[in-house]
């Protein structure tokens, strides 16, 4: 049974110096913890101490305000990342829309016989049905007036831009094998073939989850591990992270670089990368799987 009481932030402050984590400035924790909770906290300060599932004692030198510099090093490297899975969602999405529009017509969408998995697709269309009920842009609400006899979603031009990161990963990685199309969207990302982008966009869909919910992404271990390319035709790894490496961001955002660098050749992520490590010293970045020499690699060397 749990027995633990809500503690007030003066006693949280308390308990803290307690277990030996070093705060020099009570006024100014109260009102960090005011603001960011206790728990929100312990995912950053966790590491730190010596016995986090028993006593909770920190080890030697621990200080609260270095976990607060860790708190912020991840609030900025999600942005950061969720600025990228912005353009790799935006890209997606056009990729689909054209290219199965043009393989079918444009409501392949609706057309079950090109799933493999139809209960799966059937809940797909029941998301994509309540986000167009709840949709308020103008453009559906005009388009449901006009077209109101047509029982069918508007086209996948309009219905697939109200449509989720990750409706959109399940339609794609859904699609039959036989389906040209994802072939194709595969080869325009440099991917090879469709065996491996459906566990890249579901890796970026969880990653992208987690930046929308502010959740903690630094010493976090990621569910599942994307197929890695052997080789690729584009700058891609020297050095593969191993099946226990694949836990961590690195590999993942691996793959988003790798993406990115099709989508925007001219990007800043390496820059933006190195600088956020430059700027936080003390963050381990072994914590986010960063491999030793990660910034030579021919991935990360392209601009």
């Amino acid at each position: 049974m749990y027995l633990k009481k809500a503690l007030t932030i003066n006693e949280q402050i308390i308990q803290l110096k307690e277990r030996g984590l070093t705060i020099n400035d009570d006024e100014e924790a109260h009102y960090l913890l005011s603001h960011i909770s206790y728990y929100r906290l312990a995912g950053y300060w966790w590491p730190m101490q010596e016995d986090p599932k028993e006593n909770h004692i920190f080890k030697p030198k621990s200080n609260f305000f270095d976990v607060i510099a860790l708190y912020n090093f991840d609030h900025e490297l999600r942005v950061m990342i969720f600025d990228v899975i912005e353009k790799i969602e935006i890209s997606l999405r056009t990729k689909l829309i054209y290219h199965l529009s043009h393989e079918f017509d444009p409501w392949w969408f609706q057309n079950l016989s090109i799933y493999q998995n139809v209960p799966e697709a059937i809940k797909t269309l029941a998301v994509l049905q309540e986000e167009i009920e709840r949709s308020k842009d103008t453009f559906i609400k005009e388009h449901n007036k006009k077209y109101k006899d047509d029982l069918r979603y508007p086209p996948a031009w309009k219905t697939l831009e109200l449509t989720s990161f990750g409706a959109l990963s399940k339609i794609y990685g859904n699609l039959k094998n036989t389906i040209k199309s994802k072939d194709i969207i595969a080869i325009e990302y440099g991917v090879v073939n469709h065996t491996f982008l459906p566990s890249w966009l579901q890796s970026i869909a969880q990653i992208r989850n987690y930046c929308a919910h502010h959740s903690r992404l630094w010493n976090r271990n990621l569910p599942g591990r994307p197929k890695i390319l052997s080789t690729a035709p584009k700058p891609w790894l020297t050095h593969i992270p191993k099946e226990h490496e694949g836990q961590w961001l690195y590999l993942h955002l691996c793959c988003m670089k790798y993406l990115l660098n099709i989508i925007k050749p001219k990007n800043q992520l390496t820059q933006q990368l190195k600088s956020l490590l430059s700027k936080y010293p003390n963050v381990d970045s072994k914590a986010l799987g960063l491999t030793e020499n990660w910034i030579d690699e021919p991935l990360w060397r392209v601009s």
